[in-house]
């Protein structure tokens, strides 16, 4: 029996051979740390190859729809007799309805023939182009209605453009086309909400839009401001998951941000974590202590509730300039808390 134990230790000391080994034990560490560097290498590569890839095709094919729809918007804003500007409760789905009328009314008229009598009616050689907020709404040919969605940050414009059209007053409109990033679900949002309420599919759209310029704008600023001290930076397309790591000389900062939804543009989950560096000056006093058979300087991260604070209610850029005035103070008394009493 006792026989039987003791090989039965042996193969899984074989198994697992740095228990009760600390250097086994350290040398492991180190060879999967090794290996994680080298995944994360390569992980990191095939994100920024998959990003440029995104980009180049949606630009390509969107850039021809773009330039089509912005000459005839440009066209139709030209040609208009009165623009008027809507505040408040002036939009309302009962405009919108005027709307709908004017354009299938002025697509009618064009369908008959030219000595109608209808022709020199004063309404008919009314254009108006309607101003709401960043919105522009006005009437195309046929039977489409156009809205300019005007985005912003900063001191940067984007325009962007959604196409409605029905094939009679009764029916429900569709989109028929747009140049709304493919990756932001319009389709969604046609199916949810057009044919029920079209004026908040339309303010809905506009919402969508400029909560992605908003994220993706703080995305690239603080890669511009701080991009020696970001070494990773990963973030889906429409810039509702990101993160990066903060790279300290006393400890790596790896930060997490979750937005709830694509209409936001303050995130709602957030874990901002420090991890000890092996060469850290605050770790350097616990660097040859074993803390249940592992060495400190694998000892669990610190989680910095004062960055996820600062990310939750300012901006990413204001929120990083914080981050980074505090980390030293934050780092010292987080790690001297954790420092063996000598």
């Amino acid at each position: 029996m006792d026989g039987d134990i003791e090989e039965s230790l042996k193969k899984r000391q074989r198994k697992t051979p740095f228990l009760g080994d600390p250097s086994s034990r350290k040398n492991f560490m180190q060879e999967e740390d090794i290996r994680l560097e080298a995944t994360r290498a390569r992980f990191s590569n095939v994100l920024k190859r998959h990003g440029e890839l995104t980009e180049r095709l949606s630009r390509d094919s969107d850039k021809m729809i773009f330039d089509r729809l912005q000459k005839e918007f440009e066209a139709a804003r030209a040609s208009q007799t009165e623009e008027i500007c809507l505040d408040g409760e002036e939009w309302n789905d009962g405009l919108l309805a005027t709307i709908r009328e004017r354009v299938h009314m002025e697509a009618d008229r064009k369908a008959m023939p030219v000595d109608s009598n209808i022709v020199s009616a004063p309404h008919f050689q009314e254009r108006i182009t309607y101003k709401v907020g960043s919105k522009v709404i006005c009437c195309l040919e046929g039977t489409r209605i156009g809205i300019q969605y005007e985005t912003s940050f900063a001191d940067d414009c984007e325009l962007y453009h959604c196409v409605l059209e029905s094939k009679s007053f009764l029916e429900k409109m569709t989109v028929l086309e747009h140049t709304i990033p493919f990756f932001l679900p319009i389709r969604e949002a046609e199916n949810d909400l057009l044919s029920s309420n079209a004026m908040k599919f339309i303010d809905y759209i506009g919402e969508l839009l400029q909560a992605y310029v908003d994220r993706r704008a703080q995305v690239r600023l603080i890669k511009e401001l701080y991009g020696n001290q970001i070494k990773e930076l990963y973030h889906s397309l429409p810039y509702h998951m990101v993160e990066f790591v903060l790279d300290d000389s006393d400890c790596k900062v790896t930060v997490s941000l979750r937005y709830a939804d694509l209409v936001s543009v303050l995130p709602t989950r957030i874990r901002v974590l420090a991890w000890p560096s092996k060469k850290s000056s605050i770790n350097a006093a616990t660097m040859n202590r074993k803390e249940n058979g592992v060495l400190g300087s694998h000892q669990n991260p610190a989680r910095l509730s004062y960055a996820e604070d600062a990310l939750r209610t300012m901006s990413l850029p204001e929120a990083f300039a914080e981050i980074v005035l505090n980390l030293p103070r934050a780092l010292q008394q987080i790690f001297q808390q954790r420092s063996p009493t000598l």
